[in-house]
């Protein structure tokens, strides 16, 4: 039986898989740039590599994440064009954090015109904490602190002192 996937497991296995797909040459990224399908096919083949070797709960659209029972979703974005979308669904999340962790991998994709092979150079592999994940650039105009901490003591109090 497979072990299960503890979060410092799937730190490690991100690390191992990026190195391990820095290297690979891939006939199907040859001169594609769209990045939501370099994210759909590295978020797959990493998910394919973690379930033969680990037991978890894969994440669906429904679930919203792609781990649910570790609260951790992955993202993936080019270094070259960082992605645009924003991962907040509301303000709640935008000013509280989305509820769950990050697991972002930063590529750079290279393409090989002779062998007609794309490969992602994998730069970064981070992990940002849920309570990591609110927008600390949203402006407070004076008085969060005290507008937040009154409804919610010592909440926000550290990100903003």
């Amino acid at each position: 039986m497979s072990k299960p996937l503890t979060v410092s497991i799937l730190l490690k296995a991100a690390a191992a898989f990026a190195r391990e797909e820095s290297k690979h040459a891939e006939p199907a990224l040859f001169g594609v740039t769209d990045g939501k399908a370099v994210g759909t096919y590295l978020e797959h083949k990493f998910q394919t590599a973690l379930q033969k070797r680990f037991q978890y709960e894969r994440g669906s659209l429904a679930k919203g994440i792609d781990f649910p029972g570790l609260e951790v979703d992955i993202k993936v974005t080019s270094v070259r064009q960082p992605q645009s979308s924003c991962p907040f669904k509301s303000a709640r999340q935008k000013i509280y954090g989305l509820g769950y962790s990050l697991l972002v991998f930063v590529y750079d994709r290279h393409d090989d015109q002779a062998a007609r092979t794309g490969r992602l150079d994998i730069l970064h592999a981070i992990f940002v904490k849920k309570e990591r994940t609110a927008d600390f650039q949203t402006p407070c105009n004076g008085g969060c602190n005290t507008a937040v901490s009154s409804k919610k003591p010592g909440r926000l109090a550290a990100s903003f002192a």
